[in-house]
């Protein structure tokens, strides 16, 4: 009753980029990076809406996984402002699993609230602002997506000593231990 085009959802698209670059030394380096778009549903009132049946229940799956990514932005908050280091619950829904990355990772977060004007909706418009207010507070530390393959021969060599040095320790000490049965 509230909004007939609503597709009642969260919407989640995600598009990642990966460069490969090789110079004439046969170094390499893979660049990357990730665009995440994430429209997330409103959250429903059942007694504003007249919902009932499927109606309501979709209602509230969107409030639960709102309220468990408010729950993970609150204790995120709560982290960079204190300096701890509290369990941060983002197993509680599958959207807080899919925003993780987003929200404590190499990322740059940024959030559009939509509100509505109305006097009407001044609790709900209240409590959007709050959401995006903890949202803006939180810290991430970017850094450059870059990965280089090994294809040194010396590094590749000196990787194949150590492990031999390795498999010839276990030997001896599995030696040790016969010896000793």
């Amino acid at each position: 009753m509230t909004n007939q085009t609503s597709s009642r959802s969260h919407a989640v698209l995600m598009i990642t980029y990966h460069n490969n670059n090789v110079d004439m030394n046969s170094y390499s380096e893979v660049k990357s990076g990730k665009l995440s778009l994430i429209d997330l549903a409103g959250s429903e009132r059942a007694s504003r809406t007249g919902n009932t049946g499927l109606r309501m229940k979709e209602g509230a799956n969107i409030n639960k996984s709102l309220l468990a990514l408010g729950n993970c932005i609150n204790v995120l908050y709560e982290n960079s402002r204190t300096g701890q280091s509290n369990h941060v619950p983002f197993r509680d829904s599958k959207l807080t699993r899919i925003l993780k990355e987003s929200l404590t990772g190499n990322s740059k977060t940024l959030m559009i609230a939509n509100i509505s004007p109305s006097g009407h909706n001044y609790e709900d418009t209240l409590n959007t602002l709050k959401y995006a207010n903890r949202t803006k507070n939180l810290k991430t530390k970017m850094k450059r997506n870059v990965t280089v393959p090994v294809n040194d021969a010396s590094v590749i060599e000196k990787q194949s000593q150590h492990i031999n040095a390795l498999q010839g320790e276990i030997e001896s000490l599995r030696a040790e231990l016969a010896i000793s049965k």
